[in-house]
C-alpha cells in the first residue's frame, strides 16, 4: 500500500524528476483536506459495528430465506461469519480512505474473495446488497447526514470523500460479482 506521498515520490523517482507541478499541488490539496479525511475515517470506524449490523439486517430483511434452515445466515456460526466478513471489508475500505489509495483494499481484501465466496456457497447478490447498504451508511456518516448519529466533524464539502468511499465500495461489489 502506498500513501499519497509515496506514490508521488516513486513516480517522480522513476522519471528522475523533482516533485513539482500538478503532483505537488495534489499533495497540497491532500494535506489541506487531511482533517476532513481523518474525520471521515473516524466516523466510519466509530460506527463500524452499527454500519455492518444494519447492512446484514437489511440484507436479511430483503431476503428472509437467508436465516431459514439451509440459508447462508442460518445458525449463529454462519451469522457471525457474515458479520465478520462485513467488518473486514469495511475495515479495508477505511484503510483505503485513510491512505487515499485503494491498493490495500485490492491486495489484502479483494484478491481471491470471489473465489472464496464461490467455494463457500455464499450468495454474491446478498453480499453485494450488504456492501451497498454499508456504502449508503458510510456516505451518510461522512457527509454527517446520518439520522440520530451526528458527529463533530470538520466543516466543509465532503462530497469528494463520499465519492471516494463509494468507489471503494463499488470495487468490492465488482470484485465479488
Amino acid at each position: 500500500m502506498l500513501d499519497a506521498f509515496s506514490k508521488v515520490v516513486i513516480t517522480s523517482d522513476s522519471k528522475a524528476a523533482y516533485v513539482g507541478g500538478s503532483d505537488l499541488q495534489a499533495l497540497k490539496t491532500f494535506i489541506s483536506e487531511g482533517n476532513k479525511r481523518l474525520d471521515a475515517v473516524n466516523s466510519i470506524v466509530a460506527n463500524a459495528s452499527c454500519i455492518v449490523s444494519d447492512a446484514v439486517s437489511g440484507m436479511i430483511c430483503e431476503n428472509p430465506g437467508l436465516i431459514a434452515p439451509g440459508g447462508n445466515c442460518y445458525t449463529n456460526r454462519r451469522m457471525a461469519a457474515c458479520l465478520r466478513d462485513g467488518e473486514i471489508i469495511l475495515r479495508y475500505i477505511s484503510y483505503a480512505l485513510l491512505a487515499g489509495d485503494g491498493s490495500v483494499l485490492e491486495d489484502r481484501c479483494l484478491n481471491g474473495l470471489k473465489e472464496t465466496y464461490i467455494a463457500l456457497g455464499v450468495p454474491t447478490n446478498s453480499s453485494i446488497r450488504a456492501v451497498n447498504i454499508m456504502k449508503a451508511a458510510a456516505v451518510a456518516f461522512i457527509s454527517n447526514t446520518a439520522s440520530k448519529r451526528k458527529m463533530d466533524t470538520t466543516s466543509g464539502d465532503c462530497s469528494a470523500l463520499s465519492s471516494e468511499v463509494s468507489t471503494y465500495c463499488d470495487r468490492v461489489c465488482s470484485a465479488i460479482s
